[in-house]
C-alpha cells in the first residue's frame, strides 16, 4: 500500500495505473493530486518516479524539463530547427547574442539569429522590409505584382515603366515614380550585399565543419604536426563565420542610417570597408593558401610562415570588426554631426544589444522532438 503526504492509502497497482493514465494525458501530471476525490493533496515527484515504468519516467522527466524552461524567465528553448536544448541566460553581464550547445547563435531578446551590431527593432523592420519589398515594384508602372514576370522584363526589372517613360505616358507622375525607383535601387544595393554575406557565412560554416571533420586530420598528417598545434586554422574559420554574420547585418544598419547624416555615413562606410577588406584577405588565406598545404602542393618548410600569417590576419580582422561593432553600437557617436560641435547621437539603427546579459549554460538535452521552425561569393 502506498500513500501521498495526505495519508490516503491505495495499492501499488492502483497507483501505477493512476500515474500511467495521468502521464499519458499530458503535462497536467505535474500537478497531480491524490486519487481520493475528496482530497487535494499533491502527489510528489519522488513518489511518481519511484512507481512508474521507465517509459513513463522518461515522459514525466521531459514534462518537468519543459516546465522548467517555459516557466523560467531566464531560460529559453534554442530556436534552431530540430534543437532540443534550453539555454540559461544571465541578465546584465553582456550582449543579448547567445550560443546554444548545438552551436546556433541567436538573440535572447527577439529569438532571431544573432544580429549584433544592430538592435532588435532594426532587425524586425529589415525582415519585414525583405518580405514586403516586392510590392514596391508596383509604384514603377502602377501595375499589379501578379502581372509582372519574364514578359515585363522580370519581377525586379519592369520594362513597362521604361517603355512608358520613353513614350511620355507617365509625365505627370514622373517624379513620384522616379523616387520609387531610386528607393528600390537603394534597397536592392543593401539587400544584395546582406544576402551575399549570408551565403558566404553559410559556405564558411560548411567549410569549417569540413575542416574539423576531415581536413584538419589530413593537414596534420601532411605537415607532421599534432592537431592540437593546428588550432589556429579552426580559430581563423570561426572568425570568418562570425565576421560574415556581423558584416551582413552592417548592411541593414547602413540602409536605415539617415542619408542626411553625411559625416556618420562616411565614417560608417570607412569602418565597414576596412573590416570587409580585412575579412577578404583572411578568407582568401584560409580558403586558398591553406588548401595548398593540405594537398601538399605548397612547401612544408613554409608552413610555419603560413601559420604566422594566418594567425596574424585572424587577429587583425578581429580587431577591425571589434572596432566596427563598438562604433555602430555606440551609434557612431564619435562623429560630430555639425550641430554646434555636439557629438552625433545614436541613430535608430544603433545596436541596443550592448551590455545586457550573457549565455550562462545550456540545460540538459531532452529526448522529445520540438518542431520549431527555423557560398561564399
Amino acid at each position: 500500500m502506498k500513500a501521498a503526504a495526505c495519508g490516503h492509502h491505495f495499492c501499488s497497482a492502483c497507483w501505477i495505473g493512476y500515474l500511467h493514465t495521468s502521464i499519458n494525458d499530458g503535462p497536467g501530471c505535474l500537478t497531480l493530486r491524490c486519487p481520493d476525490p475528496s482530497c487535494g493533496s499533491a502527489v510528489g515527484e519522488d513518489m511518481v518516479l519511484s512507481l512508474v515504468s521507465d517509459e513513463d519516467r522518461t515522459k514525466y522527466t521531459r514534462y518537468l524539463l519543459r516546465s522548467y524552461v517555459e516557466d523560467n524567465r531566464k531560460t529559453k528553448w534554442c530556436p534552431a530547427p530540430g534543437c532540443e536544448y534550453g539555454v540559461d541566460f544571465v541578465m546584465g553581464s553582456g550582449p543579448y547574442d547567445v550560443t546554444c550547445k548545438c552551436t546556433h547563435n541567436f538573440c535572447w531578446n527577439c529569438c532571431e539569429e544573432a544580429h549584433r551590431p544592430v538592435d532588435c527593432e532594426t532587425v524586425e523592420k529589415w525582415i519585414l522590409k525583405n518580405s514586403a519589398e516586392s510590392e514596391n515594384m508596383n509604384w514603377l508602372c502602377l501595375g499589379a505584382w501578379s502581372e509582372h514576370g519574364e514578359r515585363t522584363g522580370g519581377f525586379y526589372a519592369c520594362n513597362r515603366y521604361e517603355t512608358a517613360k520613353q513614350e511620355g505616358v507617365y509625365d505627370e507622375s514622373e517624379r513620384r515614380r522616379e523616387m520609387a525607383k531610386n528607393s528600390l535601387e537603394r534597397y536592392t544595393h543593401y539587400y544584395e550585399r546582406w544576402a551575399t554575406n549570408e551565403s558566404s557565412r553559410a559556405k564558411a560554416l560548411s567549410d569549417l565543419q569540413q575542416m574539423q571533420a576531415i581536413q584538419i586530420e589530413k593537414l596534420s598528417d601532411r605537415q607532421c604536426q599534432p592537431v592540437s598545434q593546428l588550432k589556429f586554422v579552426t580559430e581563423a574559420w570561426l572568425q570568418i563565420v562570425e565576421c560574415r554574420r556581423v558584416l551582413k547585418w552592417t548592411y541593414a544598419y547602413g540602409y536605415y542610417l539617415p542619408e542626411h547624416e553625411h559625416a556618420k555615413r562616411q565614417f560608417f562606410e570607412y569602418l565597414q570597408g576596412e573590416a570587409e577588406s580585412g575579412l577578404e584577405r583572411l578568407h582568401q588565406c584560409a580558403e586558398k593558401e591553406l588548401q595548398g598545404y593540405i594537398d601538399g602542393e605548397s612547401p612544408a618548410k613554409d608552413f610555419n610562415d603560413f601559420r604566422t600569417k594566418l594567425a596574424g590576419l585572424t587577429s587583425v580582422t578581429r580587431n577591425y570588426f571589434e572596432n566596427l561593432v563598438q562604433a555602430l553600437e555606440n551609434g557612431l557617436s564619435d562623429v560630430n554631426n555639425g550641430q554646434a560641435g555636439v557629438k552625433g547621437s545614436s541613430s535608430k539603427a544603433s545596436g541596443s544589444n550592448k551590455g545586457r546579459g550573457r549565455s550562462k549554460f545550456v540545460t540538459s538535452k531532452i529526448s522529445s522532438s520540438r518542431n520549431t521552425d527555423d557560398n561564399r561569393h
